[in-house]
């Protein structure tokens, strides 16, 4: 698909570097993802929750269209939402982003964990989805490690990343374990903290010793993880400045720096059922 870094999970090879559009109105994100894909990006994210699907669709054709790339090189991601997850519903949503698209997503996604109805019932429906042809993969968004090991009990297919809030604030160590013990892998949203990045005395000294800002060592230190990491923006130039971070490569110092910004404050989206609980890292 690609030859930029990337991990292969259960035989589905994912690109480490996507781009995001989370919060991206429809015009953005058609303008974004074709740009994205123009600059070299081999992987799109979204969901039905973002109001772009379609966009998202649009942008890709787009790119194609101008010959930047091929249907084939893109890792395309997509999720159910919380509403959307007793068997029929879930399946009319799978259907419903598959034709906004355009494209049969290659990951599906449970965009958050939920009580209700069973957990059973709903991964027998994302089963059922990519039994159908409406995605390649699947996987789960926001899950805890308790919640990721019943997920995949109950899972026929491999549930291929969690996709989760990460970045230099969060510590992370407990699901990355998890990620290991079920060879999965973790995607980052939010990667650049929402910016909150940019400011850090660390990672500014870090990226003068490389010749690159906070962002792109944010960035590395991600991918150097073997973590997927997904930054989005509305500015082509932004979108240029992460791409830009395969021609260097962070020590076990500068690493270990980075993973000490962590803090027991530092997660930014906290949008939970109250039913669960985040893995606790400070204990």
């Amino acid at each position: 698909m690609t030859d930029q870094p990337a991990i292969t999970v259960d035989g589905a090879t994912i690109p480490l570097l996507g781009f995001g559009t989370w919060n991206l109105t429809p015009e953005d994100a058609r303008r974004m993802v074709a740009e994205a894909l123009r600059i070299g990006y081999r992987h799109i994210d979204t969901a039905w929750i973002y109001q772009n699907e379609a966009a998202v669709g649009d942008g890709i054709r787009d790119a194609i269209a101008a010959g930047h790339v091929k249907r084939d090189d893109i890792w395309l991601t997509t999720k159910i939402w919380v509403a959307h997850f007793t068997r029929d519903a879930l399946l009319n949503q799978a259907k419903e982003s598959a034709e906004a698209l355009g494209f049969t997503p290659d990951l599906l996604l449970l965009h958050w964990p939920k009580p209700d109805p069973d957990m059973k019932e709903t991964i027998d429906a994302l089963n059922e989805a990519k039994d159908q042809g409406l995605t390649r993969t699947i996987g789960l968004s926001n899950f805890p490690s308790i919640e990721w090991k019943q997920a995949q009990a109950l899972s026929k297919a491999k549930l291929v990343t969690n996709q989760v809030e990460y970045h230099p604030y969060l510590k992370l160590s407990k699901l990355i374990a998890a990620a290991g013990e079920l060879g999965s892998s973790i995607t980052a949203w939010s990667p650049l903290a929402q910016g909150k990045i940019a400011d850090d005395a660390t990672l500014i000294e870090i990226g003068k010793a490389h010749g690159k800002t906070p962002g792109q060592v944010t960035l590395r230190w991600l991918i150097q993880q073997n973590i997927i990491a997904i930054p989005r923006t509305t500015k082509v130039s932004r979108a240029e400045e992460s791409f830009d971070i395969f021609d260097f490569e962070l020590s076990a110092e500068e690493m270990d720096r980075i993973h000490s910004l962590a803090r027991p404050d530092g997660r930014l989206g906290d949008w939970i059922d109250p039913a669960f609980k985040w893995d606790e890292e400070w204990a």
